[in-house]
């Protein structure tokens, strides 16, 4: 498939940046990349990212992945070198968001995955006994049963940020308990022994992810709105340069049609991520397996030259069946 790359701010030097764009496949030297993704090593956003480049190369595009993290992505939005970013999650990520758009580079096509959330989550057996809220967190007894400790991912990421500002706030008074923070795979690994033991614990938790499938663990109700308004219920936008979608306003179509379940993607992160299967071929599974959505996604699209109507070129060139 198409050409993957780390992405290096200009401050690293022309030097170093030409040695690593040397690294890229044979394709991408004959031909520039047209719609270049900013993609977070985010198992969602890798395949998700993925499938999109799969559907532009089959018609006619130069897609490529850069691989760079979440804050970096803005900043490269806003400098032009990159075209597309799907992974713009909301409120989460607000502290990068909100003073990037203030430069009107950026283009914001809206929400790419219905149903996303953050929270904090138990084991199922916890739920039915009774912690169902965030404010059964209160309760000094819950606390001594949970030992008083929250589980968490690494410090700077957006769930770590929200949960600072809110043990600073005490809301429903986590100021009397302990943070462990650590990696997503460690604090899954912990959540994972804990399932095995049966013991209880709380840690914090989003979906998409493959922890929804794999894991019986259910969220908490979260009446302060800790996670965001409605209870932590989230946005994954989809972001573009204000000049690429005037330069390519036809590919810009597609990614605003663009539109996952928060399910849909949790089983993609499961193939790749849990399952360890290639980013492409989990993504050509997808197409193939949901002929309807990816109608709809190329609903008016057309092949780059604007001279065939996407769905047939896209049907034959990813074998995918008749809906």
């Amino acid at each position: 498939m198409y050409s993957h790359q780390r992405f290096v701010p200009p401050a690293l030097g022309t030097a170093m940046l030409v040695g690593m764009l040397a690294t890229g496949t044979a394709a991408a030297a004959e031909e520039p990349a047209d719609v270049r993704f900013a993609v977070p090593s985010w198992p969602g956003v890798t395949v998700k990212s993925e499938l999109a480049g799969q559907l532009l190369e089959a018609l006619g595009y130069t897609p490529q992945q850069q691989e760079l993290g979440s804050t970096i992505a803005y900043e490269a939005l806003n400098q032009d070198d990159v075209d597309v970013y799907l992974a713009a999650w909301l409120p989460g990520q607000s502290t990068s968001y909100d003073p990037a758009m203030e430069e009107g580079v950026i283009k914001d096509l809206g929400n790419n995955v219905d149903g996303a959330r953050l929270g904090f989550a138990v084991p199922e057996y916890v739920f039915d006994a009774g912690v169902t809220s965030g404010e059964d967190l209160k309760d000094p007894e819950v606390r001594e049963k949970l030992g008083g400790t929250i589980y968490a991912i690494e410090v700077g990421s957006g769930i770590s940020e929200i949960l600072d500002d809110n043990m600073e706030k005490d809301t429903y008074d986590l100021t009397q308990w302990e943070v462990s923070e650590t990696s997503t795979p460690g604090m899954l690994s912990t959540v994972e022994s804990a399932l095995q033991r049966e013991e209880w614990l709380v840690f914090t938790a989003w979906t998409p992810h493959w922890m929804n499938i794999e894991y019986d663990v259910r969220y908490l109700d979260d009446p302060e709105d800790f996670w965001g308004d409605e209870g932590g219920r989230s946005n994954v936008r989809t972001l573009v340069t204000q000049n690429f979608a005037e330069r390519q306003p036809n590919a810009t179509r597609l990614l605003d049609q663009l539109n996952f379940s928060a399910d849909d993607q949790s089983a993609m992160i499961y193939g790749y991520s849990f399952d360890e299967k290639p980013a492409d071929e989990v993504a050509l599974t997808w197409l193939r397996e949901h002929p309807e959505k990816v109608r709809t996604f190329v609903d008016g699209v057309t092949t780059r030259s604007g001279e065939e109507k996407a769905w047939p070129e896209i049907q034959d060139a990813l074998e995918i069946p008749a809906p």
